[in-house]
């Protein structure tokens, strides 16, 4: 599982007009999901990402949690992180999951985080979405399940 994780203070997905995900403060965050990832890649990202330390404390150092900083989480499903562009000049997607385990371990993740207490907003899987958000620092890091 990949997830690039984008500090922020608003963040929004759209579907044609219609907002179907909003946050302040928090965690955008865009999630592709392997072919070969399991349930342990969900509960590895879903600690990672609720524990990460990448909150400023009031001395302006990233130091605090999402959890500890009481931020909201907006989830986008991306199956284009697990693209393979190594090769010609068209993205491969072979390594990516098939729609219904993409779903069902995306799906999964989003309950993992939210078991954990945190807000979680999300888009529609296999939709076109228009994301967009602020990033406060600017703050990104993108964690793959596979790199531990």
């Amino acid at each position: 599982m990949i997830a690039v994780l984008q500090r922020v203070t608003t963040g929004k997905v759209k579907i044609g007009d219609r907002i179907v995900g909003d946050i302040d403060n928090g965690l955008v965050i865009l999630l592709g999901v392997h072919r070969d990832d399991k349930e342990e890649d969900i509960i590895f990202l879903a600690d990672k990402v609720i524990g990460l330390r990448i909150f400023n404390d009031n001395n302006g150092k990233m130091n605090i949690s999402l959890q500890d900083a009481d931020g909201s989480v907006l989830v986008i499903s991306q199956f284009t992180l697990c693209g393979d562009w190594r090769k010609g000049r068209r993205p491969s997607f072979t390594k990516a999951a098939d729609p219904d385990k993409g779903k069902l371990l995306y799906e999964g993740f989003i309950d993992a985080v939210r078991s954990r207490g945190i807000n979680v907003e999300t888009g529609e899987f296999g939709a076109a979405m228009d994301v967009s958000l602020v990033n406060s620092g600017p703050v990104t890091f993108v964690l793959d399940s596979h790199d531990r």
